[in-house]
């Protein structure tokens, strides 16, 4: 498989270890968090080796060629209409979860509303780009932020603040049955490849996943779950670990680099974590902008010879984005998140059904 792909699943798995996912997980860990993370690990590989089979299958076409051409005009709308609010949604989530965190740890004189329009200002041009530029500039940051990233996780392992102790206590709750709220959430970091269903127009040429491929991605996304999990609960105990609202950054300010004029590792994390979420941002709206584009196109709206559709979506994204950040606190982001998890799995596994429609359709 193309190493896009990849780019595309590690973004989604990295950009959720400081958002709404450990802190879910956290408040199940009495409730079955590990086990329900050990079935995500299998029902993610599934679905992100089907999503890859599918589209693999179709070389150079997305969802919306897929849908328009092999089902009926009306249900393709309304279904591509449907995915794309589920795409905004989840860029929402992460937009205002970085929006509270900067508040909160960077700019705490400085008004929410300022901070999301900030956000805005800049993934307004970024989601309006080519598919292949969005691709290259994912692949761009990442290669600037993964350097650190690794840094800071080995020295989350090796710090002498993380308690084993409190590891081995969470660790004897791995026999109670799954919570389907911490499996949704959990599987939320392994589905990343559905991305596919935008940016498979950039693979014009078929590329086949194997197993080793998807063995990899399986140890990602191990290691990605294992420390989203363990690392707070080791650093701030089991027992007082589900009470901090941002588990996560809590971790992160314990840690101490001696690198010179770098000591406090809680800067360097929330910065690159600013350009993982920007990313993570970036190619959530730019697949919910296409979906709309797909179905909703007003030919009038033209300058130049350009539609300017587009920017009439932009500026309900504004709109609503605002909108939430005002109005929505730190609990009720939370809880809402749980909820739009648990509806995107169900939805995802129901996609699954619809690629095999498609298939069918297509072989006959």
């Amino acid at each position: 498989m193309s190493r896009y792909f990849f780019y595309l699943v590690f973004v989604n798995m990295i950009a959720n270890v400081v958002a709404s996912v450990p802190k879910i997980l956290l408040e199940k860990k009495s409730e079955g968090a590990i086990a329900s993370m050990l079935l995500s690990i299998f029902l993610g590989l599934a679905l992100c080796y089907i999503v890859a089979r599918f589209f693999n299958s179709f070389p150079g076409k997305g969802l919306p060629e897929l849908t328009q051409k092999y089902l009926p005009r009306w249900f393709a709308n309304l279904l591509l209409l449907f995915i794309a609010s589920a795409w905004y949604i989840a860029g929402l989530i992460t937009l205002v979860t970085y929006t509270f965190l900067l508040k909160r740890f960077l700019t705490p004189d400085m008004p929410l509303v300022w901070i999301t329009s900030i956000f805005l200002l800049f993934l307004s041009y970024g989601v309006l780009m080519k598919t292949s530029s969005v691709l290259y500039t994912i692949e761009l940051v990442l290669l600037c932020c993964i350097p650190i990233n690794v840094l800071i996780m080995f020295k989350s392992y090796v710090t002498p603040e993380l308690e084993w102790d409190f590891i081995s206590e969470s660790i004897m709750h791995a026999y109670e049955l799954p919570s389907f709220t911490a499996l949704s959430a959990s599987t939320y970091l392994l589905v990343g490849g559905f991305n596919l269903i935008i940016f498979n127009r950039f693979f014009t040429k078929k590329h086949k996943i194997t197993g080793k491929q998807i063995l990899f991605i399986g140890m990602l996304g191990i290691g990605s779950l294992l420390t989203t999990y363990f690392i707070p609960i080791g650093m701030n105990g089991f027992e007082s670990v589900e009470m901090i609202a941002y588990p996560w950054i809590i971790t992160a300010d314990t840690l101490r680099l001696n690198l010179g004029v770098i000591e406090r590792i809680l800067f360097v994390f929330l910065l690159l974590y600013l350009a993982i979420s920007f990313l993570s941002l970036l190619i959530h709206w730019h697949v919910a902008i296409e979906l709309y584009k797909s179905v909703i196109t007003f030919k009038r709206l033209t300058y130049k010879g350009k539609n300017l559709t587009p920017l009439l979506f932009i500026g309900l994204f504004w709109f609503g984005s605002i909108q939430v950040t005002k109005y929505l606190t730190e609990y009720q982001l939370t809880l809402y998140t749980s909820y739009f998890y648990n509806l995107l799995l169900c939805s995802l596994i129901g996609m699954v059904g619809l690629f095999w429609f498609i298939v069918r359709r297509a072989k006959s």
